[in-house]
């Protein structure tokens, strides 16, 4: 069984992700929102999504009466992510393509609409598909919440709206820079921006309520250990005993944010965002180098003996032109909600998690 791919029974009984959810069950939301409500997620196999899938799943165990729809394009990614879920008698499944037309029977009072590649290995070898679900998929979304005049619509963009380009300060929402859109990798940051404008488009000349998050760089348990991303390519590093290897010089600065942190602010947003509006998603005490971030991260398990060390870059991967990405959360954190989890903090939990699920494995177990 591949480390790539999220065993999601085993994560979903792990102590450290069900204390993650409790976590976020105990930020000071109207959670009684969701009293009898149904709220459908789109792209639910994904990371972000599937941690919203179970925090509402725990909350409906706590005597919440909602239902939760997740749909999703693979149904064999959802059966294994969701394996310790299906029983459940809130949780329902719909195996479907965003970018086609999307029909359910029940009432829809709730939106989350987080159905993207989001990946950059996709970039440059399928870019169509990278882009119709932000383009297509969210207008078939909205769509559907016209009609089901659902009260909430949250949609996941990307920090990679806000373009290219040499980043002094924190961005806000309103800093936008430039973007070729006649390149592949705008395929994604484009599409994410069209996605955007479709939500505020169909909030003022249809009524549909939404609220837009543009997430920084986010990790934590259930990631893909295959995504492409630097960061999940440590963890994995870390887990299988290897040393990191950066393929550039380690330079570029982000912001990472835990999972846990990430989700309890799309809850926010989704009970307490302003109609139309966009926020940063991103914990901006947590900006830090790649390289530094290796180093750190080695540091965690130093009994393994791991080293990080660089090497030419790889082929097939579209490298980012952002140099510095740090949020300006001050809208985000102007409705109650901050970050909580330092990246020390946040990669040891991760790693022990997948450290847990997988060294109990066969050693050729592990891809």
């Amino acid at each position: 069984m591949s480390i790539a791919i999220p065993d999601g029974a085993a994560l979903s009984r792990h102590p450290l992700w069900r204390a993650d959810i409790a976590r976020i069950l105990s930020a000071p939301l109207p959670w009684e929102a969701f009293e009898g409500r149904t709220v459908l997620v789109a792209g639910a196999n994904g990371f972000l999504p599937a941690a919203m899938v179970e925090t509402l799943l725990t909350l409906s165990d706590r005597g919440a009466g909602l239902k939760v729809i997740a749909l999703a394009r693979s149904r064999e990614n959802a059966l294994r992510r969701f394996a310790g879920w299906l029983a459940h008698p809130a949780f329902s499944l719909i195996v479907a393509d965003v970018s086609a037309p999307v029909e359910i029977d029940d009432p829809i009072d709730m939106i989350v609409h987080a159905a993207s590649q989001a990946s950059p290995r996709y970039y440059d070898v399928d870019p169509v598909g990278t882009a119709l679900p932000n383009i297509l998929g969210t207008q078939r979304l909205l769509e559907l919440a016209r009609r089901k005049e659902t009260r909430r619509f949250l949609y996941l963009s990307s920090s990679e709206v806000y373009g290219v380009g040499d980043r002094r300060d924190p961005i806000a929402e309103h800093d936008f820079a430039a973007l070729d859109p006649a390149t592949l990798r705008a395929c994604y940051a484009e599409s994410k921006r069209m996605g955007e404008t479709l939500c505020v488009s169909h909030g003022a000349q249809y009524g549909v309520d939404c609220v837009i998050a543009r997430p920084f760089h986010t990790y934590g348990p259930g990631m893909r250990l295959d995504d492409g991303r630097v960061f999940a390519d440590f963890v994995r590093d870390i887990v299988t005993g290897r040393d990191i290897v950066l393929n550039s010089d380690g330079g570029a600065q982000r912001a990472f944010c835990y999972l846990a942190d990430a989700v309890e602010a799309f809850f926010t947003l989704l009970l307490k965002g302003a109609q139309g509006t966009a926020y940063n998603v991103g914990n901006a005490q947590a900006v830090m180098a790649i390289r530094d971030l290796a180093t750190l991260l080695v540091g965690l398990r130093p009994e393994r003996g791991l080293v990080a060390r660089f090497a030419p870059p790889r082929d097939g991967y579209l490298a980012s032109g952002v140099a510095r990405a740090e949020p300006n959360t001050a809208r985000l954190e102007g409705l109650g909600w901050r970050p909580r989890t330092g990246v020390a903090e946040g990669f040891r939990r991760t790693i022990d998690i997948y450290a847990d699920i997988y060294d109990r494995r066969a050693p050729g177990a592990i891809a």
